[in-house]
């Protein structure tokens, strides 16, 4: 959630012309990551966690790369690029991690 949080903060300050298209595809990430993890627990069995645990680790992945683009094309500054790297890196070993506990039950 602090993740989301962050991105929608952030991307807010993009430039409006962007507002539809890189700010809202990296919302759409973030959102989907937690949103996928409840979903998965709301399922009730293990194999369907484990399922939307994938598709949140696949989000996760998706928004580094367009946290990368938003640097690049200087939407991020330096020190707000590393903040959202080191915080989408710290949740997506998380995931990783429960998805292995997961598997190992």
């Amino acid at each position: 959630m602090d993740l989301a949080k962050t991105v929608y903060e952030t991307t807010m300050q993009f430039p409006n012309h962007d507002r539809f298209v890189l700010s809202n595809q990296m919302q759409r990430c973030a959102i989907s990551i937690p949103s996928n993890i409840a979903e998965g627990y709301g399922r009730g069995t293990n194999q369907e966690l484990i399922r939307f645990l994938h598709i949140s680790l696949g989000s996760s992945n998706e928004l580094d790369t367009q946290i990368e683009l938003a640097h690049n094309v200087g939407f991020l500054n330096d020190d707000k690029y590393e903040e959202m790297t080191v915080l989408n890196d710290r949740v997506n070993k998380m995931i990783q991690a429960l998805i292995k506990k997961r598997q190992q039950m």
